[in-house]
């Protein structure tokens, strides 16, 4: 299939467009910077440099490729960055997942949007894909008015919520167990949260999620994540474990003490039974997330 990824530069959108070239997709990735990534010795793989909140050179773009399906990784998705800057958060997060709508819906590309757990309060945890959002950080709320617009998208769609990942980056920035490796071997000193409760996602988990929804056109939410509950600090030591690392400077704190600009759900796990049952979703433990990570 012919599939157009935006945000190919990030973190999860790397791992989205290797598992598509792995599967003999035809990749279109974009970001509105240039290409990054190693898979151009793949002949399925073309990169675009775009704006997806650029009308006009969206529409070049789709004109070019005219995919038949969109994976809209790209986002604006630092919580206190969005708090920060609510109309950049809104142009990027809400704005531009209309326009890709809106260009998607002329050659009814099958729309898979990557939405996340910040859209629930945190009060309980397990969410369901037929729970209530309720966000507590305009991050969440950018989510939530994205999601809505994908919602009315009339040619087929699905919405992938996840939470937490991490893994191995193929480049660019670290993922948080990466992050807390050069942390400890380092010994440098870091604060890390221990009163959120996440479920950890390898990326290649989530990456293979979204691919079988894409071979499956699979329509409506799904929720990909890990199958542990763990605190960012619980995470962290898991990792200094690993590494046979006693000897370091992270400690515990709460989210009180960290004084961050946007709130954070306390308990923002999501119930994977749905993925299970239809897409055969079975994520890694997060043990051997972290072996994968840090190997």
């Amino acid at each position: 299939m012919k599939i157009f990824v935006t945000g190919a530069n990030g973190f999860v959108g790397s791992y989205v467009v290797n598992e598509l070239l792995m599967h003999g997709h035809e990749v279109f990735a974009s970001s509105r910077t240039g290409d990054l990534s190693g898979f151009n010795a793949n002949k399925n793989y073309r990169f675009i440099q775009v704006d997806f909140t650029d009308p006009y050179s969206l529409q070049d773009a789709f004109e070019f490729v005219q995919p038949e399906v969109v994976v809209h990784c790209g986002a604006m998705s630092k919580p206190d960055e969005c708090e920060l800057k609510q109309a950049e958060a809104f142009d990027t997060n809400v704005f531009g997942t209309v326009q890709l709508l809106l260009n998607a819906e002329e050659y009814k590309s099958f729309f898979v949007f990557l939405s996340s757990d910040f859209i629930f309060n945190g009060q309980t945890g397990m969410h369901t894909e037929e729970a209530v959002a309720d966000p507590i950080s305009y991050y969440g709320k950018t989510k939530v008015q994205s999601e809505e617009a994908v919602m009315e998208y009339e040619h087929g769609w699905a919405i992938v919520r996840t939470v937490f990942v991490y893994g191995k980056p193929f480049y660019g920035r670290d993922s948080f167990i990466t992050l807390i490796e050069k942390k400890l071997r380092n010994q440098e000193s870091f604060s890390i949260v221990n009163d959120q409760e996440r479920m950890p996602t390898h990326a290649s988990d989530l990456a293979r999620g979204i691919e079988s929804i894409i071979e499956k056109k699979a329509k409506g939410i799904f929720n990909l994540c890990g199958k542990n509950i763990l605190t960012p600090y619980e995470m962290a030591m898991a990792t200094a474990d690993y590494l046979d690392i006693k000897d370091h400077h992270l400690t515990a704190v709460s989210t009180k003490e960290l004084h961050e600009v946007a709130e954070r759900p306390l308990k923002s796990g999501l119930c994977i039974d749905k993925a299970r049952k239809e897409l055969g979703y079975e994520p890694m433990s997060f043990e051997e997330g972290l072996k994968r990570t840090l190997s």
